[in-house]
């Protein structure tokens, strides 16, 4: 029998009369089993956090910094059922989950030195006769209570993008993780409850859509929404919540440019993680790639062998690099534009197929630029390549899409890295990598209809706090 997993509502273990059975992607199997919450619970729980912000924004640094390091103890001394349950709630590779389990550990350590690290300034106000004796200070307080919604694709860490910084800076936070993948997070609630926060400072409620439209996005007891899924759902949030502080970290199609001179053996061996690695299923994994021309039949014919050598398979087998999608919509969604490409003129050099719940990793060439495996977000283990004589437009087609999350560049030349970084419209250039990198203290998010905002623990402290002035005025004697 599948295991219970209860809701952290406000510091106390829930259920309700509406149990929610987390599925296997892979093979169907049940999993675990959490409770929807009630109406009213959630309403306990956005009690809470107001309640609750009354004592945490008291916290001193110390203390919210020990509190974080203490939910990494929980974690680290937990790795192996951590990885495990993201494996067979998401369906994501061992060695993924094992990768994205260590990235929360490291996620947690520099949230918990962040929290000693919220300062201020002294400015000098005396730039005019009428200001010469006064100055200002200037600090950082918390910005009250917070919803957070997170997706299925990184079901720890993301989670822990919006926990980790909120704790550091003394807010208090109601977390709706996604409706496929709420177990980690609950166990990941477990550990936090053990660290001694206090009872209003996280709750984790698995609320069903519509409800936290209601209970969490139009609430103006919350001060802030900060949400990552889709740019569809991100922007229609915005449109529905009101005055308070929005973070979005939404879609992204991710391009990357292969110049002349790039290390052709190394950007393949990257592009095959960085487009197949969780088979697709990630706002930063590359899905159009644009090669110089004299290099494109060999690039191709290396990716495409590459990417065919791929291991498909089980999860939970520590061999496996290219897993099941969520969900076999996902993988029929994917197949059906892979028609239209092909029927738009593209040419399939490996895989092509939906294998519910897999898809097949896939290379494709020549498709139409118009096509939704270029416009739109893939989320599958695709990647389409074309070729391109000229950088500035190279660097034009990655900027001619909706999306500016990150891009990649393989290149020996620094000239076109810094032309680069001024023309790429997009929130990071990843040189001589793919734009699947993110270590987790940089500041990430996009431009366009990849967001608003930016994370990681440093910048979603500036975003969870409120910088207030005060001016003293110290009269000559």
């Amino acid at each position: 029998m599948a295991r219970e997993h209860p809701f952290l509502l406000a510091g106390e273990w829930r259920r309700s009369d509406r149990p929610l059975e987390v599925r296997s992607p892979y093979n169907g199997e049940v999993v675990g089993v959490t409770f929807v919450p009630s109406e009213e619970q959630v309403e306990e729980a956005i009690e809470g956090a107001v309640g609750g912000f009354e004592q945490t924004r008291r916290l001193s640094s110390e203390e919210r910094a020990r509190i974080l390091t203490r939910v990494r103890e929980g974690l680290a001394a937990r790795r192996e059922a951590f990885v495990r349950t993201i494996v067979l709630e998401a369906g994501k590779p061992w060695k993924d989950a094992a990768a994205e389990t260590d990235r929360a550990l490291h996620n947690l350590e520099v949230a918990a030195e962040e929290a000693k690290r919220i300062g201020g300034e002294i400015m000098p106000l005396d730039l005019r006769e009428h200001s010469r004796d006064r100055i200002g200070l200037l600090r950082r307080y918390p910005i009250g209570p917070i919803a957070a919604i997170t997706p299925f694709n990184f079901p720890l860490n993301l989670p822990l993008h919006k926990l980790g910084p909120a704790i550091a800076a003394g807010n208090t936070i109601v977390l709706k993780p996604a409706a496929k993948t709420p177990l980690t997070a609950l166990a990941l609630a477990e550990v936090m409850a053990e660290a001694g926060m206090p009872a209003g400072m996280v709750s984790v409620l698995p609320i069903p859509a519509s409800l936290a439209e209601e209970k969490l996005v139009k609430d103006d007891r919350f001060k802030m929404l900060t949400f990552t899924g889709s740019a569809e759902v991100g922007w229609r949030l915005k449109s529905l919540a009101g005055k308070k502080r929005m973070t979005l970290e939404l879609g992204g199609n991710a391009g990357v440019i292969v110049d002349a001179d790039a290390d052709l053996e190394f950007a393949v061996k990257r592009i095959a993680v960085g487009g197949f690695s969780y088979a697709g299923q990630s706002c930063i994994s590359v899905q159009r790639v644009y090669v110089q021309r004299g290099l494109f039949d060999t690039f191709t014919r290396r990716l495409a062998e590459a990417v065919s050598a791929l291991n498909v398979g089980d999860p939970l087998d520590p061999q496996t690099d290219v897993g099941p999608m969520i969900e076999a919509k996902a993988a029929e969604r994917t197949q059906r534009w892979v028609e239209e490409a092909v029927a738009g003129g593209a040419r399939v050099l490996t895989g092509g197929k939906a294998e519910p719940p897999f898809f097949q990793p896939t290379v494709l060439v020549d498709a139409p630029e118009d096509s939704d495996v270029c416009r739109s977000e893939v989320f599958a283990p695709l990647v389409a390549v074309w070729p391109f004589d000229d950088f500035p437009d190279a660097i034009a087609r990655v900027n001619d899409s909706p999306y500016g999350l990150q891009a990649g560049l393989f290149t020996g030349s620094l000239e076109n890295a810094f032309y680069s970084l001024d023309r790429m419209e997009v929130g990071g250039v990843i040189v001589n990598d793919v734009p699947t990198y993110r270590t987790d203290p940089m500041p990430y998010g996009g431009v366009k209809d990849s967001g608003l905002g930016r994370e990681g623990p440093r910048f979603a402290i500036e975003e969870m706090t409120e910088l207030r002035l005060m001016v003293l005025n110290r009269p000559a004697s």
